[in-house]
């Protein structure tokens, strides 16, 4: 029927605006896994990328400027997008965590900056044009502003030009891959290999993003079989690139995932958290604790948990076993875990607007953004992860830390895992004191 034909029509183009926003008559290049490499790494231009989600409001705002942008920078600087909801692990390599993130990538294709401007079309274009000068004054001096990123060359580690690919031989294998306590996926390839080549890109930048987001307990090797035939024989390499993940004290297994650089990262992040301990739950004794915490982590996730009066040793431990569990739930984000007790840090408090009532609380904060967010739902394993999976998607809401620092933070003591006792307090004894009946009354 007619109608049914119109409800179609409309289910189609639903369907289709949830997809993507960008189609091939915008100016705007849609990026996934497939052409990001070609298109934009091995790219002598600049690029201006937006990670996006198909339901995020603030996304589809910035829609249309988007599509002016890339117009009026045609031929200029390249604007590109990257569904991050659809394409997980182009946002995860390059860390987004909240929608739309738009990144810029210059001279460095390995280390894009992070656009911070406004989100007029205005604003966008001259935040590419400042990129662009400062690419352009970079030639100017001397220094490369060409992409790095394609001249890296896993076969290149005979000669040394590798960096953060391992180099392995038949002489230190056992010594590097064996008799370590960390995680090892090592690629066997032969130089005439034609998708050796294809992977070398890839396997590069993986082993930079893998290094720095596992904090160098999972690395990247390679081996030139067709030189260390030794190696090739005892793994019973027969075709190439072969993959192989070593573990210590297991046999090695083949590596099944895809060979972009976002699979190869996403599988090493895999492999990280399944043989990584749980995150530290630290308690704020003092200034050093928090900062370090938080510089070092994207995000520090800092409990406020009721007085040990108002809970006894078994009430606190109950919640933090639960913030333990949730650690270790989310260990793969490489994220701090800090507690205090209600009061001990009422600046830290303050900022962050929790303050006096509602124990226990929990806050998220961004240390290099001086932004955080507040758990809404109830301090359980379900409330907590509800509002943790939120940020790691970019949902919920934020706000700045109060005085856009972090606070004075007191000097404690740690607590000594025992209930609370309650101050004591001096003994009258009242026999020697005249309560005469005619205190207090005055004499006519």
């Amino acid at each position: 029927t007619r109608r049914a034909l119109i409800g179609l029509l409309l289910g189609c183009s639903l369907v289709f605006m949830v997809q993507g926003f960008y189609s091939a008559s915008d100016d705007v290049v849609e990026l996934n896994p497939s052409n990001f490499n070609q298109e934009v790494l091995q790219s002598d231009s600049v690029w201006l990328i937006e990670f996006y989600a198909p339901w995020c409001g603030h996304c589809q705002s910035l829609t249309a400027d988007w599509k002016k942008t890339a117009t009026a920078l045609k031929g200029i600087v390249k604007v590109g997008a990257v569904d991050a909801d659809q394409h997980k692990s182009l946002g995860g390599q390059y860390s987004v965590r909240g929608f739309p993130t738009i990144k810029i990538f210059g001279a460095n294709k390995n280390k894009p900056d992070d656009y911070q401007g406004g989100r007029s079309s205005q604003a966008i274009v001259d935040g590419a044009l400042n990129a662009l000068q400062t690419l352009v004054k970079d030639r100017m001096s001397g220094r490369s502003g060409g992409s790095d990123y394609s001249r890296q060359s896993v076969s290149g580690t005979s000669n040394g030009s590798k960096k953060d690919v391992v180099e392995l031989t038949d002489d230190n294998f056992d010594r590097l891959v064996l008799n370590s306590d960390e995680v090892w996926l090592v690629e066997f390839f032969a130089p005439w290999c034609g998708h050796c080549k294809s992977l070398e890109p890839e396997w590069a930048a993986a082993a930079s993003a893998v290094k720095e987001q596992t904090k160098d307990k999972v690395h990247l090797g390679a081996v030139d079989a067709t030189v260390h035939q030794g190696l090739a024989s005892r793994y019973g390499i027969r075709g190439f690139p072969t993959i192989k993940i070593f573990k210590k004290g297991e046999e090695p297994e083949d590596y099944q995932g895809g060979r972009t650089r976002g699979d190869i990262i996403a599988g090493a992040l895999d492999l990280f958290s399944d043989n990584a301990a749980p995150p530290e739950l630290l308690e704020i004794l003092n200034a050093d604790v928090l900062k370090k915490t938080c510089d070092d982590y994207q995000l520090c996730v800092i409990a406020v948990l009721p007085h040990i009066l108002d809970t006894g040793a078994a009430g606190r431990n109950g919640y933090l076993e639960v913030m333990m569990k949730m650690a270790e739930k989310y260990k793969k984000k490489m994220w701090g875990w800090l507690w205090t007790e209600a009061g001990a840090q009422m600046e830290l408090e303050a900022s962050l607007g929790i303050g006096g009532f509602g124990y226990p609380a929990m806050a998220a904060i961004n240390a290099r953004k001086m932004k955080f967010a507040l758990l809404k739902g109830s301090f359980s394993e379900t409330g907590i992860h509800e509002f943790l999976r939120d940020l790691s998607v970019g949902r919920g809401s934020t706000a700045t830390v109060g005085g856009g620092a972090l606070p004075i933070i007191n000097s404690v003591e740690a607590w000594d895992g025992k209930d609370g006792e309650l101050p004591v307090e001096d003994d009258y004894d009242l026999s020697d004191v005249d309560l005469d009946d005619n205190f207090g009354k005055d004499e006519l």
